[in-house]
């Protein structure tokens, strides 16, 4: 394992070609029938608000969007509409999200050395984030967005208040999560072997004993989770229209 990791524990001394996986394959069971992918957020549904976002990064190359069966058609009509040509392939997830991705990573271009992976109900991370997490993952091979935990944190039992957690250290991650490609590869096979079904790719990577490097994470970079997400998401965007 030492070996595996101070192979990706070098630096690139220049950027390669940099691919996004966009993972737009739940099942939005908390949307209370409307489809988060496709819900209308301002002029666009959701999906392309997202893949806007990638379509306009200088330091992104391609893009793979992973969805349900259901949406292939659909999801593939509007990056055509949209004229989203950063999109190669739109592609069938599995069952959980660690198999989604693996399916993304499955169908980018081979010559990639950097993945960004994403959250296709992300669709307001900005530029900013983008860039600076994208050059932290060239320069670290593991990064990802964060920001501070506001609210106190209880740890309970049975309903009741055991202890309250120190907030300083807490961090809510955010997507995109940026890696070099044969470190997700590996992190993510390992992972589906040993029978661990994660949310989040960092934790992946953290399996094999390698930190992840934190950026700097935006409260605007919401994930549309619950119909009040959406009302969250036209406000930020008004707010940007205004200049806000």
């Amino acid at each position: 394992m030492a070996g595996l990791l101070s192979l990706f524990q070098k630096k690139k001394a220049a950027p390669g070609l940099c691919s996004a996986v966009i993972v737009a394959a739940g099942s939005a069971r908390r949307m209370e029938g409307i489809d988060k992918i496709l819900a209308p957020l301002g002029e666009l549904p959701v999906i392309v608000h997202t893949l806007y976002a990638f379509q306009d990064c200088p330091g992104v190359d391609e893009i793979v969007v992973v969805t349900r069966e259901d949406l292939l058609v659909e999801i593939s009509g509007l990056c055509k509409d949209y004229r989203l040509d950063k999109v190669t392939k739109v592609v069938v997830g599995g069952a959980e999200r660690i198999h989604s991705v693996l399916a993304g990573l499955r169908e980018v271009n081979p010559a990639a050395e950097l993945i960004a992976i994403h959250d296709g109900a992300r669709p307001l991370v900005s530029q900013e984030v983008l860039n600076e997490v994208v050059a932290r993952g060239w320069a670290t091979g593991a990064a990802a967005p964060a920001v501070p935990i506001t609210d106190t944190i209880k740890r309970e039992e049975n309903g009741q208040t055991v202890e309250t957690v120190d907030r300083e250290q807490l961090r809510a991650v955010q997507t995109p999560q940026v890696f070099e490609a044969g470190l997700i590869r590996a992190a993510l096979e390992k992972a589906v072997q040993d029978g661990e079904s994660l949310t989040d790719d960092c934790a992946a990577v953290e399996r094999l004993g390698m930190r992840v490097s934190l950026t700097a994470g935006s409260r605007e970079n919401i994930k549309i989770t619950t119909p009040f997400d959406l009302l969250l998401g036209e406000a930020i965007l008004e707010g940007r229209a205004r200049g806000v």
